[in-house]
């Protein structure tokens, strides 16, 4: 297959729109992280994201809406919960889970009884939709496991001959996946810690947003995944990655130790590099989740660049947009984390 790799103007979106409604998938920019798109109501559409990212189909996919009335038939109702956040973070980039309606199908949902929705607020989506897009689910578009694309480029390398057009939109703005809060249950429940926080969302709920443990912890044996992003590695480079908890001071000299091994590198804060003895990506200001955020996917794919084998990672904080940074991290790493 030839992939063709396009400005996202009013023709290139235009033609995105009509391969969409003709069954096919396209990757397209959001605010988050781009993402591979498919007809929501269409499993055999949906089925192709998943033959194109390699990605195992226990694994739910999100679907992308352009206004609330569009939700009609996708969700079985809209909890008063997500009524509310709805109102405060749509457009932008949090997913509400919510029971289920008979209009989406079963491939999106991985055989659960709700369904994730979003409603993108990137300019290039909102055109999508006002050019007559449907309800799409769209995963990140990258293959599956590495790290999540934040241009356009990146995605090429890893979709090209996988699926017919990638529109270029520019550099993502919020760097990682969107929050993702359930609202399916008695509670409301976090799934995946995105650029919307915790704190944000229980000052509109007015209640505790719980934590789900797998946000920081591996899902149990069995569990299924009722959100993506919650596997046990993903968005994982090629290197092998190891999060050191600890002081720069103390960073700097576990990493002496191995200094002199092939392929050893660093991921760290901005303005550390110096201090290291190894060669450094850094991905953002220390303290600075939004920042972080911004480039850690970038940053990861990076290392594989440059042919890092090894690599030892500053760890971010564990609140505020910084828990996503986290959450991603230690999934990049498989949960090798070093407490120094």
């Amino acid at each position: 297959m030839k992939t063709e790799l396009l400005p996202a103007d009013h023709a290139g979106i235009q033609k995105a729109v009509e391969l969409l409604r003709q069954g096919e998938i396209v990757a397209i920019p959001t605010e988050t992280v781009y993402g591979i798109a498919a007809d929501a109501t269409n499993g055999t559409a949906v089925k192709k994201i998943f033959e194109a990212k390699g990605r195992p189909q226990d694994n739910p996919l999100i679907v992308h809406i352009g206004d609330l009335a569009m939700a009609e038939g996708l969700v079985a109702e809209i909890p008063p919960r997500a009524q509310k956040l709805a109102e405060a973070f749509w457009p932008g980039p949090m997913t509400i889970i919510m029971p289920r309606g008979p209009r989406v199908c079963d491939e999106v949902c991985a055989g659960l009884d709700s369904v994730g929705i979003r409603m993108p607020s990137h300019p290039v989506v909102r055109e999508f939709f006002r050019l007559g897009a449907v309800p799409f689910a769209a995963p990140s578009a990258n293959l599956s496991g590495s790290p999540s694309p934040t241009n356009a480029q990146d995605v090429f390398s890893d979709m090209n001959g996988r699926l017919p057009l990638i529109l270029d939109g520019g550099e993502s703005q919020v760097g990682v996946e969107s929050t993702v809060i359930s609202v399916a249950g008695d509670q409301p429940v976090l799934l995946r810690p995105g650029y919307i926080t915790k704190e944000q969302m229980e000052a509109v709920l007015g209640e505790e947003v719980l934590l789900s443990p797998a946000i920081l912890e591996k899902l149990k044996e069995g569990e299924r995944p009722r959100s993506p992003g919650m596997k046990y590695k993903h968005y994982a480079p090629k290197a092998n990655i190891t999060i050191l908890k600890g002081s720069l001071a103390q960073f700097a000299d576990h990493v002496k130790k191995a200094a002199d091994q092939p392929g050893v590198w660093c991921l760290c804060f901005d303005g550390e590099e110096k201090l290291l003895p190894v060669p450094c990506v850094t991905y953002g200001i220390k303290g600075d989740g939004v920042s972080q955020a911004h480039e850690l996917f970038r940053s990861l794919r990076e290392l594989d660049e440059r042919g890092a084998q090894t690599v030892y990672a500053r760890c971010p904080e564990l609140d505020g947009v910084s828990m996503a940074v986290y959450n991603r991290l230690i999934r990049a790493a498989a949960f090798r984390v070093v407490e120094l």
